[in-house]
């Protein structure tokens, strides 16, 4: 998301007449630091960031004629003046959903003014701007497609930093991805903080009533009350896959509860639609659960990967958790090892729970569980990840998967050629010549070519690792041809 909210930033500074970016940060006139305020860890590295330049502003002011330092997005959201006041480390503070007032915002600390901007929006979605790509050779891009969230879970600063939901209308989404298919990416990642409650009220002209229509995944349940049911997530990922068939699409960041049965059937239907789902559990106890307010239980959510996983065939499934959350007894912990075994994610993202201002947490519950207490539940939900996913990647030995070529294995950058699985692997393999496939499917060995950035390459699994799949080269072909190929040939080459 960070990366999406610069990319509208270096628009609205394009447009006000700041046509450069730099490699060294001392040498800009400007220094953008984009935050997140999810976790004090992150907090950390913002300050250590901004003290970094605050030793080195002497010689920053000789190199340029005003340096200024921006702090943007959540943290300034969360801080405001504080920043601001920080040994004047800092001169403008904008948060994010104040990016198109930031010309003014720096014409105002040259001003002598403060230049803070930290209110949010319930309209502000950036559809009308036209993001500079900081990756401009790429062939992956993100497209925000809403912001906000209104789930309200008790341990979660992201509707106090980023708003409420609202959606940027379907047609301004196609529009842009549109525009990246013309610069040559092949693949895009939907982005939101809840992605897939994605709700294009712009049609709509009249209030329907509460809930009307908008179904939830079984099992699960809401704070919020949707008052307009418009396009819904569903929906706009058939349009963009039917529309784009060459190009692969992906999405993140969901919550559970927003899983119907026509979003699944969209992903089992749609062969751009890569078969990777992030499935955030947070905890696997039913009573943690309840505390966050998430809105399920350990057995609904179970029941929710068991039909994802009847549903789409070969899926890949991610999670977030977090250990140590208030009140959290040693049996909640186990019970969160045992989920983690039990599904077998092919990803997950673990932290250490950090207390934040203004949550319900922060106002109702005690921060009672010790530091040393977290980190050993850490380290053990780890281990526990560790073990179940080394056995998700060996499953994929022999099998072959369609990989999207996005430049060299660092660590063998002459030789070796990395991209990502349709579940979202990292897949690296040795560069030699391989045959395209004609229109018919067959390989044609007279049209031998070694792979580049933005093939779509066949690669049969050899091994693996931890992190990553290795494998041999087997051919280039069409994103839609290579699926053809899986139906003919009744799936031997799917992706696992």
């Amino acid at each position: 998301m960070n990366i999406s909210d610069m990319e509208v930033v270096l628009s609205v500074m394009k447009n006000a007449g700041y046509r450069e970016t730099v490699d060294n940060p001392e040498a800009a006139e400007i220094i953008f630091i984009n935050t997140c305020a999810i976790r004090d860890n992150a907090e950390q590295k913002v300050w250590q960031r901004l003290n970094y330049f605050w030793f080195l502003k002497r010689q920053w002011k000789r190199n340029v004629a005003q340096g200024r330092v921006v702090v943007l997005g959540c943290m300034a959201e969360r801080l405001k003046e504080k920043i601001l006041d920080s040994d004047k480390m800092v001169d403008v503070v904008c948060g994010p959903d104040a990016y198109r007032d930031l010309p003014r915002l720096l014409q105002e600390v040259d001003y002598g003014q403060k230049g803070i901007n930290t209110l949010l929006s319930l309209e502000e979605t950036y559809a009308d701007i036209s993001p500079v790509r900081i990756m401009k050779n790429s062939v992956t891009a993100f497209v925000s497609v809403m912001r906000g969230c209104n789930n309200m879970c008790s341990f979660c600063i992201v509707p106090f930093t980023r708003g409420r939901e609202r959606s940027r209308p379907v047609e301004s989404i196609v529009k842009e991805v549109g525009e990246l298919w013309e610069e040559g990416v092949k693949e895009v990642t939907l982005l939101g903080q809840n992605v897939n409650s994605y709700n294009d009220e712009s049609g709509v002209e009249q209030e329907v009533e509460a809930g009307s229509n908008w179904k939830y995944s079984e099992g699960f349940s809401s704070m919020c009350k949707i008052k307009n049911v418009g396009l819904r997530f569903s929906d706009l990922l058939d349009r963009l896959s039917t529309e784009f068939p060459e190009m692969r699409f992906r999405y993140t960041s969901p919550h559970p509860k927003d899983f119907p049965d026509d979003l699944l059937h969209v992903m089992r239907n749609r062969h751009n639609v890569c078969n990777f789902i992030h499935l955030p559990a947070q905890s696997g106890s039913s009573r943690m659960i309840e505390r966050m307010r998430r809105g399920y239980t350990r057995e609904a959510y179970l029941e929710l990967v068991e039909k994802i996983r009847r549903t789409i065939p070969d899926v890949g499934i991610s999670s977030d958790f977090i250990c140590g959350f208030c009140g959290e007894t040693e049996e909640d912990h186990k019970e969160t090892l045992s989920l983690v075994s039990t599904v077998g994610y092919d990803m997950a993202f673990m932290f250490a729970y950090s207390m934040r201002e203004k949550t319900h947490a922060h106002r109702n519950y005690a921060d009672d569980v010790p530091e040393e207490v977290k980190q050993r539940r850490l380290t053990e939900l780890i281990e526990t990840f560790r073990e179940s996913t080394g056995q998700c990647y060996d499953s994929q030995i022999g099998s072959v998967q369609l990989v999207l070529v996005e430049g060299p294995n660092k660590r063998a950058p002459e030789t070796e050629l990395m991209g990502k699985s349709d579940r979202g692997h990292r897949v690296s393999f040795v560069t030699v010549p391989v045959p395209n496939r004609t229109a018919e499917g067959a390989a044609d060995q007279q049209q031998q070519r070694n792979p580049v950035v933005g093939d779509y390459v066949e690669v049969r699994i050899l091994r693996s690792s931890r992190a990553s799949l290795y494998g041999e080269a087997l051919a280039i072909t069409k994103l839609s041809l290579f699926y053809c190929n899986t139906v003919e040939n009744e799936g031997v080459a799917c992706a696992v």
